[in-house]
Order: C-alpha cells, then sequence, then structure tokens
C-alpha cells in the first residue's frame, strides 16, 4: 500500500483535485477568500477569481500529459506569488488573535506547508 503512494502517477491525480478542489472553491464562496486577502493587494474580488482560475488550470493542467510541465511550474509559481499573502494573514491571525490561537497556529504551520506542497509538486508532475 505505501508503495502505491510513492509513484508520482497517485501524486499528480491527488495535487489535481486539491487545486480543482481550492480553485472551484474561490468561485463558490469567494468572501472566504476576499476575507483573508491582504490590504496591499488591489480589486480583492477580481484577484480572488483569477487566482482561483489560475489553481483551477493548473490542477487540470498536471492531469494531461502534454500540459503536465507546464501547469506543474505554474501551480509551483502560483505557490511562491500567494506566499507573501499567507504571511500577512499569519501577521494578522496573531495580531487580533494572539500566538495561542488554532487559526493562528493554523496559519503558521501553513507557512511551511506551502514549500512543500511545491517540492510536491515538483517532485510528481517535473522530476518524474
Amino acid at each position: 500500500m505505501v508503495q502505491f503512494l510513492t509513484q508520482p502517477y497517485v501524486s499528480q491525480y491527488l495535487i489535481g483535485a486539491v487545486f480543482i478542489f481550492a480553485g472551484a472553491m474561490h468561485f463558490l464562496k469567494p468572501g472566504i477568500f476576499i476575507g483573508i486577502m491582504p490590504d496591499y493587494i488591489p480589486w480583492h474580488k477580481p484577484m480572488v477569481y483569477i487566482s482561483g482560475a489560475a489553481e483551477l488550470m493548473g490542477g487540470i493542467g498536471v492531469l494531461i500529459p502534454k500540459t503536465q510541465l507546464w501547469a506543474a511550474w505554474g501551480l509551483i509559481v502560483l505557490l511562491f506569488a500567494v506566499f507573501p499573502a499567507n504571511i500577512d494573514m499569519t501577521v494578522q491571525a496573531v495580531k487580533h488573535q494572539g500566538w495561542r490561537s488554532l487559526y493562528t497556529i493554523a496559519t503558521m504551520l501553513r507557512l511551511p506547508l506551502q514549500f512543500v506542497v511545491m517540492y510536491w509538486v515538483y517532485w510528481a508532475c517535473i522530476q518524474h
């Protein structure tokens, strides 16, 4: 069973599903994403839709062999691009809820996880 989980094609399907779901949520529940957008980013609603579309395209793209490489690099760039917003989300969480709230801890854990996901995409879709 563990060997099955270490196969790149399994991760490719999981990555595709995760990003398709996340991208769809940008359209189905945009208010959630608008609420966590940093003030320094203009046009919150359009940016939520743009990032959601990018996640959808990347998620679909990693499932198609001809587009997988470009889609994977696109997802890595997207993850890198939204990282400052995730830092801001953590700073705001600490500011408003303190260090010990579950939400603050989750936002702190998300920061290194972002790099793990970047590597996961690289390993599953680019390296193999």
